[in-house]
């Protein structure tokens, strides 16, 4: 099989330095799609990911306060010495704003590290500032300026030094996809579209082998890693995840969190029916190395997917209108699956579209719209609410107030409102045994839609369907019944 070359800018202007890497892999990458692949869990110095710390990948977006409390965690804590790098943002950059995620996460130690020039970033004295640092934040922008402004220089071996002393390099958008090996979209222009480009094909590298890409289901990228990469390089792994929605890496084990899906692409498990990936959900984990996966985040509880299906087994029948679910407790997503739904425009998760008319679950969306000093509703009210916790594809109709949407997205708010002090408004709140219980239907007889809530379990249970004859109200609580069995 042939070389595919992959060019880093060297460090002299104008020259570029050529390293080839072959198909049937080479030291150091990840195993290729062929051959055994080491076991699940066997104790080995990680091929993958890093050898010692952690590396955490950030599709972009809205960060929810698990991401930079995850960071700060494996950083040491509030006062371990973070650096925040924003050179990715090119002329956007305020360096006097610079780490405020960080710092309103409870950083106390942050220290904005940027440059364009190549000299500054080699000096010693520059260097000298983070030689202590427990944490690097990659910022979203351009990827294309890091590479510019450090790859080969001492700062680039600073980078590395933080997670040789078992720190925590993370990062979001382009600072997700500079932490792979192999760099997609990193042409020197606001062009995303460019996915390979020949002098800019080398990230960082603190996943051997790997390909990262970012705010793939928001920007409907899924198929693009299949498309324009690995599907040619069977040595590549390819990973991506939407935005707000983290790969936390430690050796060759990764662990996915946030508030969407992650996808893995040359993996050795089966794909998704039709489809070039794997998806992930918040809760599950992943073996890099052994390209399968280690665990379901349902596996781990009393509810199991084909109890899930079971209640929407009629939704086979396209006629019915098709049905999607989603189950989540303590941040971990159990179950996030579309019945009778067709695949998508570019492979958007059928959980995320197409949207379904909410009935009666407006109500909830509707409490967080704050009405102008003459009591109307503007149209930067509702965008405020339709983009809560990230929310990418809520609408709203203004002559009947009512609003369509996804699971996917109703998560997302649940999520973003998690932060929010005192109880959520538009739910009938009740008690069940122990339990209170916030819930809202679709109808008022609890037909075709449901958003239940078990606060005190930390579990949501979202059903939405296009079948008024559907007892949503009945299969949730069916999904809680067994979900609380032990």
């Amino acid at each position: 099989m042939s070389a595919w070359p992959m060019m880093r800018r060297s460090p002299t202007a104008g020259a570029f330095l050529l390293i080839a890497v072959f198909a049937g892999g080479c030291a150091g990458t990840a195993p290729s799609g062929r051959g055994e692949a080491p076991p699940v869990g066997a104790r080995s110095t990680p091929s993958v990911g890093p050898r010692t710390g952690s590396v955490m990948v950030v599709g972009g977006g809205q960060q929810g306060p698990e991401v930079f409390a995850k960071f700060l965690e494996l950083a040491g804590g509030p006062d371990a010495l973070i650096v925040d790098v924003p050179t990715a943002g090119g002329d956007s950059i305020d360096t006097s704003d610079g780490g405020r995620g960080l710092r309103n996460a409870g950083a106390r130690n942050v220290v904005v590290y940027h440059t364009t020039s190549r000299a500054v970033a080699d000096a010693d004295s520059f260097v000298a500032k983070i030689a202590n640092a427990r944490g690097v934040w990659f910022g979203g922008g351009r990827h294309f300026r890091l590479v510019n402004a450090y790859a080969g220089t001492q700062s680039e071996r600073a980078f590395q030094a933080v997670l040789d002393r078992g720190g925590v390099v993370g990062g979001s958008s382009a600072g997700a996809s500079i932490l792979g090996d192999y760099l997609v979209r990193g042409a020197p222009s606001n062009d995303n579209r460019l996915f390979n480009h020949p002098q800019f094909l080398k990230g960082f590298g603190y996943l051997r082998g790997v390909a990262i890409d970012q705010h793939v289901v928001a920007r409907e990228r899924l198929p693009d890693m299949h498309d324009s990469l690995t599907s040619r390089r069977p040595d590549l792994l390819g990973i991506s995840e939407d935005e707000g929605t983290v790969w936390v890496v430690r050796g060759d084990s990764a662990e996915i969190i946030g508030r969407n899906k992650a996808f893995v692409y040359n993996g050795r498990d089966a794909n998704d029916v039709g489809k070039p990936f794997l998806t992930l959900h918040p809760g599950d984990r992943y073996h890099l190395a052994a390209r399968r996966v280690l665990s379901r985040a349902i596996n781990a509880t009393p509810l199991t997917q084909t109890f899930v299906d079971q209640q929407f087994a009629r939704f086979g029948d396209a006629a019915r209108g098709g049905a999607t679910v989603l189950v989540a407790q303590g941040g971990k997503v159990l179950a996030n699956r579309a019945y009778g739904i067709a695949v998508q425009r570019r492979f958007t998760p059928e959980t995320g579209a197409p949207n379904f008319a909410l009935g009666g679950l407006s109500a909830v969306l509707n409490a967080l719209l704050t009405p102008d000093s003459t009591g109307r509703i503007q149209t930067a009210a509702v965008r405020r609410v339709a983009g809560t916790g990230g929310a990418q594809r809520l609408t709203y109709d203004s002559a009947t107030a009512q609003w369509s949407g996804s699971v996917d997205d109703l998560y997302r708010v649940e999520q973003g409102r998690a932060a929010q002090q005192g109880e959520p408004k538009g739910f009938q709140r009740e008690t069940a045994g122990n339990d209170v219980v916030q819930r809202v239907f679709g109808t008022s007889d609890g037909h075709r839609a449901a958003w239940v809530r078990y606060p005190g379990r930390h579990t949501t249970i979202l059903i939405l369907t296009n079948d008024d004859r559907f007892d949503a109200k009945a299969a949730a609580a069916q999904i809680a019944e067994r979900l609380f069995s032990r």
